[in-house]
């Protein structure tokens, strides 16, 4: 099969439909082709006759401010982040239900509340684990698959990589064992050149495609997620969780404050290891789960190092890598893998090691070509050594015997034939990645050696251990999966997806299957990390509750719960003790309503008292103990950097304080209030925030009115006192 390549989108729609008719069943992971689908939903919104499905997840809306004051703010800042990304064209119809008939738009992930009062979204949402994402495309009839990719001219040579959406690589098989079938399909790539180029498992021929995209117009900046502040609740998480991680052991994080925390503790660990306990011994961590620590985590700085294994490629893994802790390199072959596992083989080439592979039945003692050609793939041969015969042939004309068995061939093999450093590994598997603008333009200017050991690879290599167990377990030892929930129950089930009304909140992605691996593994843990509580609209409510009408993981799959007040270690603990323990990492003004309930159900012995060092669980005391921290220079507010400038940092926190104001009608008078008074106001300490709302030459009265109302508001938060 050869591809055709094109210029034009919307010739490639014709030749699309020609291919394969009017049904259309168009599947794509979070790379989408947008140009390709906007111009195909263009066509069957003009053209009834066409039957468009839409088969994809997380889909993002560019955010839109809710008043004038709000979108002075965002506008510019989203026009900034998301740069020249187009909108997809059905993704406002959908939302509101107002597709055309001949249209359905079927979502698997959802972006993280964004359809919660969507009846259509709810209705058409197919709730898959993310494992099983195309599997279900192609039961719904999937017959057309697209993704972007880029390429890149190697040695005179064009290569395409598929770069993020390495993922997909499941989809393609199962739409080609469905062509194989004899049935119509079409895979469908647009180029993107946006994108970083990815090596390894994410290299791809072009003859993998009937249709590509090729042209420099459709290029366009890649959705990105603006970094989130670290909160001090995330910052205590983080440093909790980070002690659960042991050297030499496999990581799983994802994205968002939680993610960052926990990165940020590991480097706060490998760099700065002082203040890192002492972090900890201000938390009580190691006073509380010290014995915990010691079994399964650490707390010293990492010397072998870590290695990923993450459905998503989050930017905090960039930032381990940075740091020098995501060094842990591993290989694609099991006895070789154990070894190195088990200390009997290091980075450093020796005979000794080639004794060990011997042992081990890698290789024999007579060597054979296969066992030469292995010995150089790895590095412990020279790429310069060839066999002829029974003799290893060198570039500078030695032969020499092809044993292991003689002294004799041993010296000349040791001196003529050994490499000096085991053949760079990878140090990270993922299916995707997803992050800030500044982690794209990072793997874009990265070095190509260290590009190469950070491996995109198809997702059902990552989040299972089903058909690649054997090496899977090899490289995957002292497992820690780190994944956020919303929720916990008293007894250790977890919800992180949805409502107990049903409606679902986004989507379960890999979260029961790293829950599940954690438990297959030996040496794995999962860790669910929790915030203990959430406010709305000024009330507090636990998120540790006795029970709750939906769940993404069942109880008894329990293992590590982490809050802001501690971690809880409930695998394989009775249930009277799993209660007891949750409790302990409970707000404290939570816990004596959930201590009832527990007894009433006969599940905790009625005599039962919270022990007292654990009755103080509440924010006041955390933002205290964060405060000495940062009296240090520790948990900065954006531990990694921000897409947000200075001035929108302050007025961020300025118009979210204003927006409250306002939606009460006690408080509008004096803000009026304020507001004349800030017309007595020298502009001038003021003018870098009004600069950035366009307000600092107001030319109607609404703007000068609005433009007062915010100096007042910038001097009620001490900006214009101390010209921050």
């Amino acid at each position: 099969m050869s591809s055709t390549f094109y210029d034009d989108v919307q010739q490639l729609v014709q030749d699309l439909l020609d291919r394969v008719g009017k049904k259309i069943v168009f599947g794509s992971g979070f790379g989408r082709p947008i140009h390709i689908l906007n111009e195909l939903y263009r066509r069957a919104v003009e053209d009834p006759s066409i039957d468009l499905t839409i088969i994809t997840g997380l889909m993002v809306e560019r955010p839109k401010g809710s008043s004038e004051l709000e979108s002075r703010f965002i506008d510019p800042f989203v026009e900034r982040v998301f740069g020249s990304l187009p909108d997809l064209a059905f993704l406002k119809p959908y939302k509101k239900g107002t597709l055309p008939d001949n249209i359905k738009v079927l979502e698997i992930f959802i972006t993280a509340g964004s359809a919660l009062n969507s009846p259509y979204a709810q209705q058409h949402y197919i709730y898959s684990n993310f494992t099983f994402w195309f599997r279900d495309m192609v039961s719904n009839g999937c017959n057309v698959f697209g993704h972007e990719l880029t390429h890149r001219d190697i040695d005179g040579q064009r290569h395409y990589s598929m770069s993020s959406e390495a993922f997909v690589r499941d989809g393609l098989l199962r739409l080609q064992a469905e062509r194989e079938k004899g049935k119509e399909v079409a895979i469908v790539g647009q180029v993107n050149q946006t994108m970083p180029f990815m090596y390894n498992d994410a290299l791809v021929g072009e003859s993998v495609y009937d249709f590509i995209l090729d042209n420099r117009e459709y290029d366009h900046t890649l959705l990105g997620v603006p970094t989130q502040a670290v909160e001090t609740a995330d910052y205590m998480i983080g440093l909790h969780a980070s002690s659960l991680i042991p050297d030499a052991g496999t990581l799983q994080i994802g994205i968002g404050s939680l993610g960052d925390a926990i990165t940020y503790g590991l480097i706060l660990r490998h760099r700065h290891n002082e203040e890192y306990l002492s972090a900890l011994d201000t938390l009580g961590t190691l006073a509380n789960n010290g014995a915990l620590v010691d079994e399964i985590g650490g707390t010293s700085p990492f010397e072998k190092g870590i290695y990923g294994s993450t459905e998503m490629f989050a930017d905090g893994f960039r930032h381990l890598f940075d740091a020098g802790i995501l060094t842990r390199e591993v290989h694609d072959d099991v006895i070789l893998q154990k070894l190195l596992n088990e200390d009997k083989v290091s980075a450093d080439i020796n005979m000794a090691a080639l004794d060990e592979l011997v042992a081990a039945g890698a290789i024999s003692t007579e060597l054979t070509g296969e066992d030469v050609d292995y010995l150089k793939k790895f590095g412990f041969f020279r790429d310069d050594i060839s066999l002829e015969g029974e003799l290893l042939c060198t570039a500078d004309g030695n032969k020499l015997e092809a044993s292991l068995a003689s002294q004799a061939a041993r010296r000349d093999i040791e001196k003529h034939c050994l490499g000096d450093k085991l053949a760079p590994g990878i140090v990270l598997h993922a299916g995707f990645f997803l992050g800030p603008q500044a982690m794209y333009e990072a793997l874009r200017t990265m070095p190509e050696a260290d590009l190469k050991k950070i491996s995109m690879i198809n997702i059902s290599y990552v989040n299972q251990l089903y058909g690649c167990e054997e090496i899977g377990r090899a490289q995957r030892q002292k497992a820690r999966f780190m994944n956020t929930t919303i929720m916990s129950t008293l007894l250790g089930a977890a919800c992180s997806d949805g409502l107990d009304d049903g409606r679902k909140i986004s989507g379960v992605g890999g979260q029961y299957n790293f829950v599940a691996m954690a438990h297959a593994l030996d040496d794995g843990r999962s860790v669910l990390m929790c915030r203990s509580t959430r406010s709305k609209g000024g009330k507090v409510t636990s998120n540790i509750v006795w029970n709750y009408g939906h769940i993404t993981i069942p109880a008894h799959m329990r293992d590590i719960l982490v809050t802001e007040y501690g971690i809880a270690d409930i695998r394989g603990k009775m249930e009277k003790d799993v209660i007891a323990g949750i409790l302990n990492i409970t707000d404290s003004r939570f816990q004596d309503e959930l201590l009832e309930q527990a007894k009433e159900a006969g599940k905790i012995p009625l005599d039962y008292e919270i022990p007292a060092e654990y009755r103080n669980n509440t924010p006041q005391r955390l933002e205290r103990l964060a405060g000495e921290m940062r009296k240090k220079g520790l948990l900065p507010k954006f531990p990694f950097g921000t897409d947000f400038t200075r001035e929108e940092l302050v007025l961020a926190g300025v118009l979210q304080k204003l927006k409250k104001k306002l939606a009460s009608k006690t408080e509008i008078f004096k803000l009026l209030a304020g507001a004349v008074e800030a017309s007595r106001h020298d502009t001038r300490a003021a003018m870098p925030y009004l600069k950035r709302m366009g307000l600092d030459n107001p030319d109607s009265l609404k703007d000068k009115a609005i433009q007062k109302l915010l100096i007042s508001e910038l001097d009620d938060a001490g900006v214009l006192k101390t010209g921050r």
